[in-house]
């Protein structure tokens, strides 16, 4: 007998013990392609001589050689074999047989199995032919390997193309059954704790058996596959009835018809468990090489296929928690935006409830503390049935079995899955569970939300977090809402004392002014403006930027402006008034601020031709000069106030003829934006102011109009302030 070794491509990715393991698994799967050898004489082939390897191969004992071969191997006959000795034998000319299927011994021992053979006619010494020789390699071994390699295959498919893991598991079992006919296939998973096992796959076992053993723990004992799995090691039950691992599960056995289990633990490539491969038999038997090699070749490829689950698992969890997180963050901007929309205290909190239902829960109330009682302010509903029924319910206050007092007396939310255990309409609203958080001011609690569920639904940590959020982002908006008034007031209070309360009355001038401040006008503004008489039938003017907003915003100004006024009709031009304000603002307490200041100073005298005018520009826009060719920059140059000792701005002189105009503003209104974040700018500004303008109110009135209109509602971001001096007609003779 010779031995021609066949080794099939790799099947699945090394376990612990390297290639060579492998590979043993391997050899022991397809064993070793044997040549068989058979002499036959006569028209009867009667079996002369024979290898051993060939009556290994039909399956019978000995050396029985004497025996036609139909006599020895009846069941060559129905398949034709004999017929082709015949032929062989009559004709003299050679047959060939390629990959050719056998089925050899009869009944439940009939097994499957393929050869390369030739029938070679035996002659003479005078060329007779006297018998049959026959010569064949089986070839049932590479048909496994390329039926095998052909399943394995379409599993790493369906794992690299992240199939459902059932339909994975599911597809291998048959597979494996279809390869080793007999065998019954069940896959257990383990928990993420390694503690139990739950049902994979088991397409063959009876559902009865499958559901009974789902969930079993891991430990010395528990069957094959409880014990595998807690030793990390392969199991062999080769007789159910008699081995004590099984005396939990024996009767569940024998009902179920399975009489050896061989169990191999499925490990990850770092030692955790992952779940058990077992295959079992109806009749008592203990695995051969093949068995386990199958074995260990199939637990890898569960392994693969279960890693690849988990690892898929565990990223649609972390999808999920970041679209959770995601979606957490857009309901609190959305909802932040929505508290500050109404700067009213009860709003707000109705905002809060309607807010929650249903984003958070399908019931909502808020209850606040005024003059040591609590009252329901505000609550929402899916029906509205279900919202009088909540609206109807007020807490007692100092009731110990209220959810509500508990919140108000720790400031620390509580949870639960179960309706509250004081006193309300728990039973009527089909309430489940309730959550109640604390809405703070400064550690002090002033009101509570309460979310209640009425299904399935459980508040986990996630929700926790985002009612907390949205609990405290309401508490501040509530706050604010009750201070907006107040607060607002007292800034349109200051803003007014530092403008013009009236604009006077010019003589050979018109003058108009506009001022627009930021936001909702809770802070005082950082422009200002002012215009006041000076000795010999002079005017001083001015419009100027302080750096910053509020209450140190509104000491710059007023210093600017009365520094302005103080020491303007004792100096002799713009230049030193500037100067001393610039002093004034270099000399002030810190307390009092730092911030620059930009500004534009100057003196207008009316005369017979107009206005004659004398400005400094300190770091400030440029003014504008309509006339009759369109609006030019007045080019006068300066440092910022506030910054440098001895900034020395220049003056600069230029007429107003009757008609022409001056125009200051702040830079809030060529910095003013669109809704696609474009700025209004110079180019822009120069275009509204036409020649045609020969008023202050005409020329104001165009300027703001083109900036509202291309703001369109967007709203502003900094103050906007405009002075405009328009010069009317010569001054009357004396």
């Amino acid at each position: 007998m010779t031995s021609t070794p066949r080794r099939p491509t790799a099947l699945a990715e090394p376990r612990a013990g390297g290639a060579r393991a492998v590979e043993a698994d391997l050899r022991a799967l397809f064993g070793e392609s044997t040549t068989v050898f058979a002499s036959m004489a006569g028209p009867a082939h009667l079996l002369e001589a024979a290898n051993p390897a060939f009556f290994t191969a039909v399956g019978r004992t000995g050396t029985p050689t004497g025996l036609p071969l139909g006599q020895l191997i009846p069941e060559l006959a129905d398949q034709g074999f004999i017929a082709l000795l015949d032929r062989v034998y009559r004709t003299g000319r050679p047959y060939t047989g390629r990959n050719a299927r056998v089925l050899l011994g009869e009944g439940a021992q009939t097994r499957e199995a393929f050869f390369d053979f030739v029938y070679e006619p035996r002659r003479d010494v005078g060329g007779n032919v006297m018998g049959v020789r026959m010569i064949g390699v089986e070839t049932t071994q590479v048909k496994h390997a390329q039926r095998l390699t052909a399943e394995h295959r379409a599993l790493l498919e369906q794992i690299a193309r992240q199939a459902p893991l059932e339909e994975v598991l599911e597809g291998m079992a048959k597979a494996i059954e279809d390869l080793s006919p007999g065998v019954l296939v069940s896959v257990l998973l383990a928990d993420d704790d390694g503690r139990h096992l739950r049902h994979g796959t088991a397409p063959s076992l009876p559902d009865f058996y499958n559901q009974a053993i789902d969930g079993i723990a891991t430990g010395d004992g528990v069957g094959s596959c409880g014990t595998a799995a807690h030793r990390r090691q392969r199991v062999i039950v080769s007789d159910i009835a008699t081995d004590p691992f099984w005396d939990d599960f024996r009767d569940l056995a024998e009902r179920a018809g399975l009489a050896a289990c061989w169990s191999t633990p499925i490990l990850a490539r770092d030692g955790q468990l992952l779940g058990t491969f077992a295959m079992y038999h109806r009749v008592p038997r203990a695995p051969v090489e093949s068995d386990l090699a199958l074995a260990g070749v199939f637990a890898d490829t569960a392994a693969l296929a279960i890693e690849r689950h988990h690892a898929e698992q565990a990223r649609l969890a972390a999808e999920a928690r970041e679209k959770a997180a995601r979606d957490g963050l857009a309901f609190l901007l959305k909802a932040s935006t929505a508290l500050s929309a109404d700067l009213d205290y009860a709003q707000t909190l109705q905002r809060l409830a309607s807010l929650c239902v249903p984003a958070l829960a399908p019931l909502c109330a808020v209850d606040v503390v005024e003059q040591g009682r609590v009252r329901r302010i505000a609550t929402a509903a899916s029906t509205g049935h279900a919202e009088h029924l909540l609206a109807a319910y007020i807490p007692v206050y100092d009731a110990d079995d209220d959810a509500v007092t508990r919140v108000l007396a720790s400031s620390m939310s509580e949870v639960a899955r179960r309706a509250p255990a004081g006193p309300g309409p728990w039973q009527d609203l089909g309430v489940t569970g309730y959550l109640c958080v604390p809405l703070t001011d400064r550690g002090q609690t002033f009101a509570t939300l309460t979310l209640l569920t009425t299904g399935d639904q459980a508040f986990d940590g996630h929700a926790v977090a985002l009612a907390e959020e949205l609990a405290r982002r309401a508490a501040t908006a509530a706050l604010n809402a009750r201070q907006y008034t107040q607060r607002a007031a007292l800034a349109r209070d200051l803003q007014a004392g530092l403008l013009l309360p009236d604009l006077p009355n010019l003589p050979g001038a018109e003058l108009a002014t506009y001022y627009h401040p930021a936001g909702e006008g809770l802070e005082i503004g950082g422009d200002f403006y002012d215009v006041f008489p000076l000795e010999d039938g002079r005017w001083a003017f001015m419009l100027g930027d302080v750096c910053g907003r509020g209450a140190l915003a509104a000491t710059t100004t007023a210093l600017v402006r009365h520094t302005a006024r103080a020491v303007a009709s004792f100096l002799p031009g713009p230049e030193a008034v500037v100067q001393a304000v610039n002093h004034a603002l270099i000399k002030r307490h810190g307390s009092h601020g730092t911030g620059f200041v930009t500004l534009v100073y100057g003196h207008f005298t009316p005369t017979d031709t107009g206005l004659d005018i004398e400005l400094v520009r300190a770091g400030h826009t440029f003014p504008l000069h309509l006339t009759a060719d369109g609006p030019h920059p007045v080019t006068s140059e300066g440092p910022l106030l506030g910054i440098l000792p001895d900034p020395r701005p220049d003056s600069h002189r230029l007429g107003l003829a009757p008609g022409e105009s001056l125009v200051l503003y702040t830079d809030g209104i060529t910095e003013a934006r669109n809704k696609a974040d474009e700025l209004f700018d110079e180019e822009r500004l120069t275009q509204a102011l036409t020649p045609s303008l020969r008023h202050a109110p005409d020329v104001l009135d165009a300027l703001t109009t083109a900036v509202s209109a291309f703001t369109d509602g967007a709203g502003i971001d900094d103050d906007q302030a405009v002075l405009v001096l328009t010069a009317t007609h010569p001054r009357p003779p004396v």
